[in-house]
């Protein structure tokens, strides 16, 4: 604990250098001077809380919300002052909705210290003492031997010693890393291969030393130094060599490693990366409001203490003879009386905050996030993969989108490649039968013999079976259930291809079909059959791929002796470094490759001489063997290897088109969505593929940005673009840019280039980096319009833009998790985004935005009739309701009406919002929560309160005795009779604006009314005796006993809800929104719009025919004869509007 303080205030930093050493099997050096490192435990720690942080931390972090910290203050007024309510008042509904919270999150850490607990405490066996022992996860220290067997998870990061093959190499996945199901090779140093039991592995004298933790999954620079016989070898350490925490081991049965990072330490865990907080337009929306509502709180509680000041100007109000001063109220302070009088108004009228809204719109969030999930049409039956979610605070987010940013490959299209064509020497090839056929001719002979290949096409074909990272596994098809890789392959019953990148994985499955069959590697040596015959190359070096080189290297040892070069890479990481080959008429096949929408690569080779190779040898091993810039000094080598290159070729394979994008494409855009795709393939590639999955039109203007030089040029392109957009009179336009032009566009030109974007239809972005990927999102996010934007990729070169977007979807594609793990939301394929935008998204907003407006409107209906009463009560801060109303109003009577409301509300019915895209446009740019709907909503809010405290009053004001014996009303009853006509209304109110009626919104709508009789009836005359005050004895009984308190509830109630009633039947017939269009369905066969209303019956006349009649003809819209139209159980229709509004059916043509 003392080192851990010692840490955080920075006097005993953890790591001390930049590099680590770690003595193997912990064997320090004898000497004395030796102070040994600290490292971090193996312990894994995910969770937030700890018994003893839980509390004070937990309520740290919720009163840092505005709402509950407000409560808190008001709630210390109450205790410290005296004021007109009790403290409980304001603490009970505070003390609620903390617990609720600190349950929730309580819960969920508990979930994860389980987890935690699990992980750290699975057995492991560790080298010590000259045997092997079996200990826990956590015990396992930094330098300790580990052995791991076969389909076991690693438990730290380890350096590879030794395994079971000869050749000291093992096979795993990293699928819980980065999601990629292929095997990976990796490999042991020469010198440690031999060591394969414990005996040895104790004799074994080594040290590592490496770089200091760090998150790069894909980056480790070390070295190791052995100690034989007096004398050091130093071997270089990579990626290569590293097993990490959280992967498995595959096909191999054992293997020994020393663990070099440790628990928290871990790649693995360096990785739980804490996503930045996404805020919805909603919730900012709310924090708006609140603030509005605080305005008026301070307006009331500072007009209430000034008019008090001035009521009690006049003598006989200021000390009237029943309530005479005392001394000291006498002698105070006047600053104190007033403040002291401020601070008890604020408390009288601090119900205008709404505390229950936070708890209530987590609730909705989180139990509406369980209906995507649930949602059977973005279930993806070949995958057996459910729509997932990762972060529930931005489900009404998905109905306000107005810009996708999407990835091509894998996101529009399904990253299964097949190899289409070939160019070699300068001659297009296609594959006809398996067999290499010059473009242009056939195949006579589909069942005879291949065909003789000339050197020029053996060579390219080894060079693609030879130059790739492809592994191969051998296992019988069911020999072990739980292995994915133990399936049938198309080729062999015993051998499958497994390859990181779906490329790689064609071309070699070309190239066996044209009879050059890669069969493996062994060690160092790498078998292939060419038409029949074995040859046996020496892997000498991998030129490893990286994203700013884009290409990849090997160089081997042929079977004859000789050292030759292989490069496959995109065409411009290749092409300019050749100098021999058909250059111009490749380039020319590329590009008609691409022009077809196929994928390419450039295969290269270079022969080298004995002195050049040997050259190259000492300066690659000088570069692996470095501790400092070891990737600067590695580029720096390749750049120099990959030079002087001969073109043998290049290579053409075609990535299908995903089911449906083009309609998904079409819907969004109807919706009101632009799309734009950012993709890292070149023009001519994206272009086609924009053009195929209906991204761009064929009669769409393509105005292009690309290959531009120089910032002068690039600004001059972009005045010309803007004056072609203005000048041509084409309805839509299309931009191509690509990642050089960007770059020039985004370092001076941003406003000339988002005007050029904001005025094309569609844009495409090509040759995109990721990191450019999310500098574009974040362009139009931060652009004045404040545009939401969502980003929807599969690979983890798209989770930058993924993170960057207010909402990120990952696919559940080839490419692996990372993006799934790094988006809120995650889907299998892309044409799942037209329904989870406009079905779900339409649904989550437009009940969360009723959901919060509603929320306003009843609270001002609760305290503006306790303001007025200040009017006719001398401002005396009498309270009008008793206190357990005031508690339980936004706790019980109100509560679960709405709650229920905001996740069943549906308007329309989803079939008609996806065959209806542009019913989306309706709630767009936070329509629902405009100011002025806010405004509508808090208006009608104090007319309602107005109506119950003037309604109530006019009955109670001139006489009391509303009983027939003469008995009087007095304060409780007035204020009880208003609170129950409040109740009654607010509930009605929102059944007017329910839409989608099930049995559980009958239940709660009714059962919370009834639940008010009945538990006022029980509060006053049956517990009464155990409380210490009696106020409310018998007070609710009596009201109801009058006739007159009837009346009254029912008149105001008709008061208040029929002009809203009028208002929406008007609105609805004379200007419907296409919202309300759409609600009344033509029915499939009878041609019939019919809305299931509470006012329709299955059979029969329509209960509402006469009004609906009356209606019609005042307003001239339909005939009234179509009116008395009535249905059987026969006839189909939609119920999905169920509005007690919708009077009568129509038909859609009329109305």
């Amino acid at each position: 604990m003392l080192r851990w303080i010692r840490q955080q205030l920075g006097f005993d930093p953890p790591h001390q250098s930049d590099t680590r050493t770690v003595y193997i099997a912990n064997r320090f050096p004898q000497h004395g001077h030796y102070v040994p490192q600290r490292f971090a435990d193996n312990r894994i720690i995910s969770s937030k809380y700890t018994v003893w942080n839980f509390v004070p931390k937990n309520l740290f972090e919720q009163f840092r919300r505005i709402a509950n910290f407000y409560f808190l203050i008001i709630f210390l007024v109450q205790l410290m002052i005296d004021t007109p309510t009790s403290p409980v008042t304001s603490g009970l509904p505070l003390f609620f909705v903390i617990t609720v919270t600190a349950i929730k999150q309580g819960y969920e850490d508990w979930l994860r210290h389980k987890a935690d607990n699990e992980v750290n405490g699975a057995p492991v066996f560790v080298v010590r003492s000259g045997s092997l022992v079996q200990t826990r996860s956590k015990n396992i220290r930094v330098g300790d031997i580990v052995r791991v067997a076969k389909d076991e998870t690693f438990p730290v990061d380890l350096v590879l010693l030794s395994s079971d093959r000869v050749e000291g190499t093992c096979h795993i996945t990293t699928t819980s890393l980065d999601g990629e199901t292929n095997l990976k090779t990796h490999y042991s140093v020469s010198e440690t291969l031999v060591s394969r039991s414990v005996s040895k592995l104790e004799s074994l004298h080594a040290v590592v030393e490496c770089q200091q933790p760090d998150a790069d999954l894909y980056r480790f620079v070390g070295r190791m130094t052995i100690t034989q016989q007096g004398e050091e070898i130093v071997r270089p350490l990579g990626p290569e060599n590293l097993l990490l925490r959280g992967a498995r081991l595959k096909n191999t049965k054992e293997i020994f490693g020393v663990a070099v990072y440790t628990g928290m330490e871990s790649k693995m865990a360096l990785n739980y990366k804490c996503k930045s907080q996404k805020r919805s337009a909603v919730e900012k929306s709310m924090n708006t409001f609140l603030l509005i509502y605080l305005g008026i709180l301070l307006f009331e509680a500072v007009l209430s203490t000034i008019l008090k000041y001035a009521w009690q100007a006049e003598n006989q109000w200021d000390e009237p003879f029943y309530n005479q001063k005392t001394e000291q109220q006498r002698n105070s302070s006047q600053i104190l009386k007033f403040i002291s009088d401020f601070l008890a108004f604020l408390v009288l009228y601090n119900f205008i905050i709404p505390i229950s809204l936070y708890v209530t719109v987590e609730m909705q969030k989180f139990l509406g996030s369980f209906f995507i999930g649930w949602d059977l049409d973005l279930y993806h039956e070949e995958s057996d993969q459910m729509a997932q979610v990762n972060t529930s605070d931005l489900n009404e987010e998905l109905g306000q989108v107005e810009y996708v940013f999407t990835d091509k490959t894998g996101t529009l299209t399904e990253n299964v490649m097949l190899f289409r064509e070939c160019s070699i020497n300068g001659v297009k090839y296609q594959e006809i039968n398996g067999k290499l056929v010059p473009e242009g001719m056939t195949d006579d002979s589909p069942d005879g013999p291949s065909p003789h290949l000339s050197h020029e096409e053996l060579l390219f074909l080894q060079a693609v079976s030879l130059c790739h990272t492809v592994q191969i596994s051998y296992e019988q098809p069911g020999d072990s259930p739980g292995d994915p890789f133990s399936h049938a392959n198309g080729f062999s019953s015993q051998m499958e291809y497994y390859a990181s990148s779906p490329d790689e994985k064609a071309l070699v499955e070309a190239t066996k079909r044209m009879g050059v069959t890669f069969l493996g590697s062994h060690g160092e040596t790498m078998e292939i059959k060419t038409l029949g015959k074995l040859e046996k190359y020496k892997l000498l070096h991998v030129l490893e791929f990286d994203a700013n080189r884009r290409r990849m290297s090997v160089i081997l040892q042929t079977p004859s002796g000789e050292k030759m070069l292989f490069t496959k890479g995109a065409e411009s990481a290749v092409l300019p470094f050749t100098t021999s080959g058909e250059i111009d008429k490749t380039r020319v096949h590329v590009d008609e490759f691409a022009s077809q929408g196929l994928r390419t690569l450039v295969v290269a080779c270079r022969h080298f001489s004995v002195d050049e190779y040997i050259e190259v040898d000492r300066k690659l091993q000088a570069a692996r063997t470095a501790l400092q810039q070891r990737e600067e000094g590695l580029a720096e080598v390749f750049s120099i290897i990959e030079n002087d290159l001969e073109l043998l070729g290049a290579t053409a394979v075609e990535d299908k088109l995903q089911e449906k994008v083009q309609e998904t494409i079409e819907a969004l855009r109807l919706a009101g969505i632009k799309v734009w795709v950012l993709t890292g393939d070149k023009h001519e590639t994206a272009v086609s593929v924009s053009l195929s999955c209906g991204h761009f039109h064929r009669t769409m203007n393509i105005l292009e940005l690309v290959q531009q030089k120089t910032d002068s040029e690039c600004a001059e392109q972009l005045r010309l673009l803007a004056r072609r957009i203005t000048e041509d009179h084409v309805i839509q336009h299309g931009l191509v840019v690509d990642g050089a032009s960007l770059s020039l566009a985004l370092r001076g030109h941003e406003k000339l280039f988002m005007e050029v974007c904001k005025n094309c239809s569609a844009v495409l972005c090509c040759r995109m980096a990721p990191l450019q990927k999310a500098k574009v999102v974040r362009l139009l996010k931060t652009s004045p319009e404040k545009p939401i934007t969502l980003a929807i990729g599969d690979g983890a070169n798209d989770v930058s833009m993924i993170q960057e977007a207010h909402v990120g979807i990952g696919i559940m594609g080839k490419e692996g998790r990372q993006a799934v793990r790094n988006s809120d939301y995650a889907i299998a394929r892309f044409r799942f985004l037209s329904k989870l935008l406009l079905v779900h998204g339409h649904f989550y907003y437009i009940r969360i935005a009723t959901l919060v407006q509603y929320f306003f409107y009843k609270n001002v209906c609760f305290i503006t009739p306790q303001f007025l009463y200040q009017f006719v009560c001398l401002f005396s801060q009498q309270t009008l309701y008793d206190s357990v109303y005031l508690t339980l109003y936004n706790i019980c009577f109100t509560s679960l009406p709405i709650l229920v409301y905001s996740l069943f509300e549906q308007l329309v019915h989803p079939h008609v919002l996806q065959t209806k895209p542009a019913l989306y446009r309706d709630i767009s740019r936070n329509s629902l929560l405009s100011f002025q709907t806010f405004l509508y909503w808090t208006l009608l809010g104090f007319c309602h309160a107005f109506v119950f405290f003037f309604g109530s009053y006019i009955l109670m004001g001139e006489d009391t005795s509303l009983m027939g014996n003469g008995q009087m009303f007095g304060n409780w009853t007035f204020g009880t009779l208003i609170f129950t006509v409040m109740v009654i209304t607010v509930t009605l109110k929102l059944a007017l604006e329910t839409h989608f009626w099930t049995w559980m919104n009958h239940f709660v709508t009714w059962g919370s009314i009834a639940f008010y009789f009945v538990f006022s009836l029980f509060y006053g005359g049956i517990i009464w005796p155990f409380l210490h005050t009696q106020d409310m004895y018998f007070v609710f009984v009596q009201l109801l006993s009058s006739g007159s308190a009837w009346f009254a509830i029912i008149i105001i109630i008709t008061i208040c809800l029929f002009p809203d009633i009028i208002k929406k039947v008007f609105y609805r017939h004379l200007q419907p929104t296409s919202t309300q269009k759409s609600q009344l369905i033509e029915t499939d066969h009878q041609g019939i719009g019919c809305v299931d209303s509470m006012c329709c019956y299955s059979k029969g006349q329509n209960s509402c025919t006469r009004l609906g009649r009356t209606l019609e003809q005042m307003i001239g819209h339909c005939d009234p004869g179509r009116a008395n139209r009535s249905w059987s159980d026969a006839e189909p229709f939609y119920s999905n509007d169920q509005s007690a509004l919708a009077l009568s059916p129509v038909e859609v043509t009329h109305c």
